[in-house]
């Protein structure tokens, strides 16, 4: 009620992954207005790449889209461990998707969110194993677009990137080999 307060202004920044355990009809996080970091174009991924000291041309630049979109995060890290000399993108390409690669924590870290929620794992074993954009209850769509797992294509789910095919796809695979 104070003029002083009324001039304030404040920004809440939070990773949605919060969203899975919460009751989304209770959640703290309903409140403002959400805004999502867009997937990275292929122009943005190019300027990155320039601004990592990568002479990569268009095939380059595509290659590691077609893996991982524009996953601001997964893209960032990709440039800076290649740009580094930790990795190339021929062994980056060759190796993301297993336990040996580069996005190895990233994925662990997805899948054991997953496991703790079998309903979201069983969900999002059958998007990765789908061809095509599948229909989900709409609290599972929205906890796995709120994790960044899937995009949403009208009504219906995919992955949302290449990486995340492959990589659950062998997991949905070796789960079923054990059971």
């Amino acid at each position: 009620n104070q003029e002083i307060w009324q001039k304030l202004r404040l920004i809440v920044v939070h990773a949605t992954e919060v969203y899975i355990p919460l009751n989304t009809n209770q959640s703290p996080f309903n409140v403002g207005l959400p805004i999502d970091l867009p997937e990275f174009s292929l122009a943005q991924i190019s300027q990155l790449a320039d601004l990592h000291h990568l002479a990569w041309d268009q095939a380059h630049i595509t290659q590691l889209q077609t893996l991982i979109g524009g996953h601001p995060y997964l893209i960032r890290l990709a440039l800076y461990h290649v740009a580094k000399g930790d990795i190339s993108l021929d062994q980056l390409l060759a190796t993301a998707p297993t336990e040996a690669g580069l996005f190895r924590d990233h994925l662990r870290g997805h899948w054991w969110n997953l496991q703790q929620h079998p309903q979201l794992a069983t969900a999002f074993i059958a998007v990765v194993t789908s061809e095509q954009a599948i229909s989900l209850e709409p609290s599972v769509l929205f906890k796995l677009h709120s994790l960044g797992l899937i995009q949403l294509v009208g009504n219906g789910a995919q992955p949302r990137c290449d990486l995340y095919r492959q990589y659950f796809s062998t997991v949905a695979a070796e789960k079923v080999a054990s059971e």
